[in-house]
């Protein structure tokens, strides 16, 4: 096949215990899922249906490491989140069959340029230019579900410089991983290489230059950057 222009290359990740690559289709995001941090946010933390936004796939940072300070903020957060990677998909997937879709987990970073989104906020306007920035998408090695299991319990966590910043548990989702996949399957196909990143735990603030970031999650491993 020919193409008037090359083909972009397709995103990848590391995958425990394997030379193997999982090729990264789309990126799901769900927003406000802890309590805790709807609260934080301002939000009412009531259990109402979940919302979603999206990621490029070509944000995904693999394996972390060195990330540049983005342009247009002076308010650049992180959020610690569970990720998730399919390797089934589908429409209208019960909960009672979702786990059956998953291939792994991973440690993920939500990088949030917290003033422009504020600023969509206000104004109504989606939030692709807080959210869907260049490397705003770390994420550790995936590791499957034969090796570690389906994780619905456990401690995530995340340091700056060395001091905690966010604690929490898998459990204290507002919406279980099977019960996201369920509802985001409502509205659109899942595939094969869609990666679910599935909210934070209260906690989120500011990083700047030089700031050093490690998260957590148990059973999982860690996962660090540098802000540069």
């Amino acid at each position: 096949m020919k193409t008037v222009i090359p083909v972009p290359t397709i995103p990848t990740l590391a995958v425990l215990g394997t030379d193997e690559r999982f090729p990264v289709r789309r990126i799901y995001c769900v927003g406000r899922n802890y309590a805790d941090h709807a609260r934080e946010m301002g939000m009412d933390p009531l259990r109402e249906p979940p919302f979603f936004f999206g990621k490029p796939s070509d944000v995904v940072v693999p394996g972390g490491g060195v990330i540049p300070y983005p342009p247009q903020t002076s308010n650049l957060h992180y959020e610690a989140e569970l990720v998730v990677a399919l390797a089934k998909g589908g429409r209208d997937i019960p909960a009672s069959e979702a786990s059956a879709c998953i291939y792994g987990y991973a440690v993920g970073i939500d990088l949030t340029r917290r003033d422009l989104q504020a600023k969509a906020k206000d104004n109504g306007q989606p939030w692709d230019t807080a959210k869907g920035f260049d490397h705003s998408a770390p994420i550790s090695v995936i590791c499957p579900v034969a090796q570690v299991g389906h994780l619905n319990v456990g401690a995530i966590w995340l340091s700056v410089n060395g001091v905690e910043k966010q604690r929490g548990d898998l459990s204290q989702m507002t919406w279980s991983v099977p019960e996201v996949i369920a509802h985001i399957s409502s509205y659109m196909e899942l595939a094969p290489g869609d990666l679910l990143f599935t909210g934070t735990p209260a906690g989120v603030g500011p990083i700047v230059a030089g700031d050093k970031v490690l998260c957590g999650i148990e059973g999982l491993g860690e996962l660090a950057i540098t802000i540069v």
